[in-house]
């Protein structure tokens, strides 16, 4: 991390001795009003009090317009208390993204909590068009050229040098809450993917169970992807625990018999609140217990009174932690766990893998692979004849009849959407730019639950599932371990993509 003159939360975070907490504000839809004010108010009481490194403030949570995070960020600088700015990729294109990284730095906005960010939802005279030209991987290594002042780096765009390099400290977020095989493999090989790519910390998805919170630990444990992590502690009000429970807040899964207990505590006459409370400062000490470096916490609402209670409660509690994994163990036993439960009557696991299932897969995809074997890898029996084919009709009238038919071809097979820049080959003959509603090139988003799309639930599969189960058939799913695709590049929309291919254009050749 090349990060000069640290700020606190940045030493915070890399001191081990340390247990970083950090609090998440949501900016209201307007500039001025009562709720930017309480943010303010609540922002200078934890400024005079110290036990917060800092506060991250979100980007139009939930898809939704609201002000943006850099004005009430550099407020809140202004009183003495560090900032993590979310910044996501569903609004701006690269350029934009850029323009605004530039301008954060100056202004001294450099931690930055990386995310793909909620679908768009509606906004004025409808629904938003959803930009997401950069998926979170893609931006961190945007992130990492500005700071070692190398943005750029292809054939098509060369490195600029001699720029003033920039000084950005990365976080991302990982949800270890799903319930299915595929869902939680994608993100767990989507994380490594940041990590390579340059994550300086992570911070992992709203969910209340000790056991998946250690499995995240034990999983970056064994892959070696040595960075703090924070786990979410977030303080739930009951409409916002209904939402979590009905799947309307998207990658947040709240079990139905844990929240018959929030239910339950509902019906007192403070609503709950205090229990809530008491819940949070005991998850804090399950995360501590478990070896979290930190705690990220949120609800709506939450007062500076009510967050010292939680920090005071916690500090009574905190040797007991052993003793609340029970309270904090509501994951579906029928759900896929990455570890086999432990047998020491910890109720944690233990640090041997699960199995997963036996998958099948269909005759488009092997009929596919088989092709693409074929034509476009140089031992392929085809590939001399294909090469020659579409260098003959590289340019001229010919061009266009071989792009037409390639089109429609791919069009039927993969709903293709005529990129010119062909991924199908890394993932599983699946096309990103129709199947995946945020086109994300590099894994899955964190929106996903129980396999369906967090854009289109009970309508359409998740895509990264579907992925990881073909790859899966054949042991090629730890391909999407590693690796690295491209952004798309628009000067190729509507071109070929095999033409692209042997004519060294596309994102295969800008790696060689």
């Amino acid at each position: 991390m090349r990060i000069e003159n640290k700020s606190r939360f940045q030493h915070s975070l890399s001191d081990p001795a340390e247990f970083t907490l950090t609090l998440e504000l949501v900016p209201s839809r307007a500039g001025r009003g009562t709720a930017h004010d309480r943010a303010l108010a609540f922002a200078r009481e934890a400024a005079a009090d110290g036990r917060l490194q800092a506060v991250s403030i979100t980007e139009n949570a939930g898809g939704h317009p609201a002000l943006a995070p850099e004005v009430l960020g550099l407020e809140i600088l202004e009183l003495g208390l560090d900032v993590i700015i979310h910044l996501s990729c569903k609004d701006k294109n690269r350029n934009q993204i850029e323009s605004g990284l530039f301008a954060w730095d100056r202004a001294g906005l450099r931690n930055l909590l990386v995310v793909g960010g909620d679908y768009p939802q509606r906004g004025y005279r409808g629904g938003a068009k959803p930009v997401f030209d950069l998926d979170s991987v893609q931006l961190l290594d945007l992130l990492g050229r500005l700071n070692r002042e190398q943005p750029g780096g292809d054939r098509r765009n060369p490195i600029v040098k001699g720029l003033e390099p920039t000084s950005f400290c990365k976080g991302v977020a990982v949800s270890p809450f799903k319930h299915l095989e595929a869902e939680l493999a994608m993100q767990y090989f989507k994380l490594q993917r940041k990590v390579a790519n340059g994550a300086d910390y992570v911070i992992t998805q709203v969910g209340y169970d000790a056991r998946k919170f250690q499995e995240l630990l034990i999983f970056m444990r064994q892959q070696q992807l040595n960075v703090p992590v924070l786990g979410n502690v977030f303080v739930p009000t009951p409409g916002v625990a209904g939402l979590m429970n009905q799947g309307k807040i998207p990658g947040v899964v709240l079990p139905d018999h844990y929240y018959a207990r929030f239910l339950t505590d509902f019906t007192e006459p403070d609503k709950g609140r205090k229990k809530m409370l008491q819940r949070a400062a005991r998850l804090l000490a399950v995360l501590q217990g478990l070896g979290y470096a930190g705690a990220h916490v949120g609800g709506p609402g939450l007062t500076f009174t009510e967050l010292d209670y939680i920090l005071a409660e916690r500090e009574a509690v905190k040797s007991d932690w052993l003793e609340f994994i029970t309270e904090f163990s509501c994951w579906p036993e029928e759900s896929f766990h990455c570890y086999q439960k432990a047998q020491d009557g910890t109720g944690l696991n233990s640090e041997e893998r699960t199995a997963g299932a036996e998958l099948s897969t269909s005759l488009t995809y092997e009929m596919s692979r088989w092709f693409h074997d074929q034509a476009f890898t140089e031992e392929g029996l085809l590939y001399r004849q294909m090469s020659r084919l579409c260098r003959r009709f590289a340019s001229g009238a010919g061009s266009g009849l071989l792009d037409l038919f390639e089109y429609y071809v791919k069009f039927l097979l993969y709903r293709c959407q005529h990129c010119g820049d062909c991924t199908l080959p890394e993932l599983a003959f699946r096309c990103p730019q129709s199947g995946c509603a945020k086109n994300i090139l590099n894994g899955a988003c964190g929106g996903s639950r129980d396999g369906w799309c967090e854009v289109y639930p009970g309508r359409k599969k998740c895509f990264y599932v579907e992925v990881y189960n073909r790859l899966k058939k054949d042991g090629l799913e730890k391909s999407m371990q590693e690796g690295f695709l491209p952004p798309r590049d628009w000067a190729l929309n509507e071109t070929s993509s095999w033409v692209n291919f042997f004519m060294n254009r596309d994102h295969t050749n800008l790696r060689k």
